[in-house]
């Protein structure tokens, strides 16, 4: 290599060195200008950046759920979860276990066993009262932390299970009121922020008010509709029933027809909300919400109702009752046609009293089918009820180009349709409501909100509802049923109704057995409706599996609501 090359090489080394000086210079001229910029021109940014991460909201405590009387029934509880921080040990595994032993009701060994498991953050124990919590903070141990949170308790236990629900904080998972009325359970009046250490501990600065910022906040309290009165004899003559006769579930709502409110809302099988994680998931389901099934006679007051609305019967009218009758391939019968096989031209009390099937079947066809559809669709049938708690069915009204004369005499005694327990209730509340259909609820709501969330749909005309109103109570009194009770006029109906396979097409050997009803029938206070599935153990009917818990929820929620006693009243 020539004298010429090699200086021609150690020039471009020398080149390519002062371009890599040029670019280190550049690099380290715009790392001080920023740094500048971040420290000396955007410091404030910056501050508060780093002061935002220090910020936590105060700890929130969930509002708790009372009935209409302010018994409670949901309510929010503290708990801690004691840590051992590694990093900060100034014990020695055992004489930690020593000081805390007598805290934690654990033993020494248990608590050396953990620490040296090897976890930088050790778990110590969870859910310590608050009165530990605040005795193992007095120790003042650096390596100890303190974790709080909040527990849901439900102090009547397994009462309105399915109505208040369940509230799971870690996974934000509930049910019930405790799902629907979410956000106001967890709203506050005032968001209170502290600053606070890396451990959690709160770091008092001039401005932090002590009080707000060591009292947990509390959401705002949800009253039900609910009385726990009522709810408790609906669930005890529920039960009694179910116990009785072996049945595999059963329900009674009572509600308030005037304006919607429902009083008592047993469901069984019932579950307890404080031990809801071990509770199968079939348990936890409101399957009167759920579930839908034929109503079978209790329907019927619906179909007279339809009859008299769309102007094709009246009060007086006589219906033709064969016992018996064939439309196509589907026989009708009475459920007496053996004891009264041919009870010929009936009215309407009659076919009431002895839950006459062809009698039903024959109002049903004398309207069209969208004259019967329209007016089943008005009063909630194949509809949502609108009630706040959620996972409710729409039940299932098929389209009236769907019916054929089959399907639309079927429809007539309960057996087109199928529904839930709620809708039944719904429907059957513009009875008693001067044909006005007011939304079901189990929350209080104010003026306003009630306005916003409750609706009156004018169902029937008033006269209508009266009408039907006179039939039923004039069909009550007339037999030694348990729905003729001894003070009260009763305007009631009875219902038994095949059990539909769950996996096939057909019927079950199984029975709903159901009665709903209102009294006083004058002036109806309140309206109740019992459904129990698959009882046995004797005779299964609606009046004798379901009338005798109707009466004694009737009389019991007479005597808490002071109800006046109207025997002789109705005309």
């Amino acid at each position: 290599m020539n004298k010429y090359s090699e200086k021609n090489r150690l020039k471009r080394v020398e080149s390519r060195i002062k371009i890599v000086h040029i670019f280190l210079l550049i690099f380290f001229t715009i790392s001080i200008i920023y740094l500048f910029m971040l420290q000396i021109l955007d410091f404030r940014h910056y501050r508060h950046k780093a002061l935002n991460q220090r910020y936590s909201k105060n700890f929130i405590m969930r509002g708790p759920i009372v009935d209409r009387n302010g018994v409670r029934l949901a309510s929010d509880t503290t708990s801690y979860n004691i840590y051992a921080h590694r990093e900060y040990f100034d014990h020695t595994p055992e004489e930690l276990a020593k000081i805390l032993s007598p805290y934690l009701k654990v033993s020494e060994k248990s608590i050396v066993y953990l620490i040296n498991k090897g976890a930088t953050v050790i778990l110590l124990k969870k859910d310590l009262d608050r009165e530990t919590a605040e005795a193992i903070k007095k120790l003042g141990l650096r390596e100890i932390s303190l974790d709080k949170k909040n527990e849901r308790v439900y102090p009547q236990d397994e009462l309105a299970a399915h109505i208040i629900g369940y509230y799971n904080p870690d996974a934000d998972t509930a049910s019930g009121v405790e799902l629907s009325a979410k956000s106001k359970l967890a709203a506050t009046e005032h968001k209170i922020e502290v600053q606070r250490t890396p451990r959690g501990d709160i770091i008092y600065e001039t401005q932090t008010d002590p009080v707000s910022a060591s009292t947990p906040q509390v959401g705002k309290t949800v009253t039900l509709t609910i009385d726990s009165a009522i709810q408790h004899v609906c669930e005890r003559e529920l039960l009694n029933m179910i116990n009785e006769r072996q049945a595999s579930r059963g329900s009674v709502i009572v509600m308030n027809p005037k304006n919607g409110e429902i009083l008592g809302y047993a469901v069984y099988p019932r579950y307890n909300p404080n031990n809801y994680k071990k509770t199968p998931a079939i348990l936890l389901k409101n399957w009167t919400l759920t579930d839908v099934y034929p109503p079978g006679s209790t329907f019927k007051t619906l179909t007279v109702a339809a009859g008299i609305e769309s102007g094709k019967i009246t009060a007086s009218s006589k219906i033709m009752d064969t016992g018996k009758m064939q439309l196509g391939n589907w026989t009708i019968q009475n459920y007496d046609y053996h004891k009264h096989p041919n009870p010929g031209m009936i009215n309407l009390v009659y076919l009431l009293e002895h839950s006459s099937n062809v009698g039903s079947a024959n109002i049903a066809l004398k309207m069209t089918p969208s004259e019967y559809y329209n007016i089943l669709t008005k009063l909630g049938i194949g509809k949502k009820s609108g009630i706040d708690l959620a996972g409710e069915s729409s039940g299932l009204l098929p389209k009236p180009f769907q019916w054929d004369k089959s399907r639309q005499a079927t429809m007539g005694y309960g057996y087109g349709a199928s529904v839930t327990a709620m809708q039944m209730v719904s429907a059957v509340s513009a009875l008693a409501n001067n044909g006005v259909r007011v939304t079901p609820h189990v929350i209080k709501y104010s003026p306003e909100e009630e306005a916003q969330k409750i609706q009156h749909i004018q169902a029937l005309k008033p006269e209508t509802a009266k009408t039907v109103t006179q039939l039923l109570a004039k069909s009550i009194s007339n037999t030694k049923t348990p729905l003729n009770l001894d003070k009260y006029t009763v305007a009631a109906k009875t219902g038994t109704s095949k059990k539909p396979k769950e996996n096939s097409k057909g019927y079950s050997n199984s029975l709903y057995a159901s009665a709903i009803g209102y009294l006083p029938a004058s002036d109806p206070q309140i309206l109740i409706y019992v459904v129990v599935d698959s009882a046995s153990n004797g005779p299964v009917w609606g009046n004798t599996v379901a009338s005798p818990i109707f009466k004694e929820v009737a009389n019991q929620c007479a005597r808490i609501l002071n109800i006046p006693p109207d025997k002789n009243n109705v005309e």
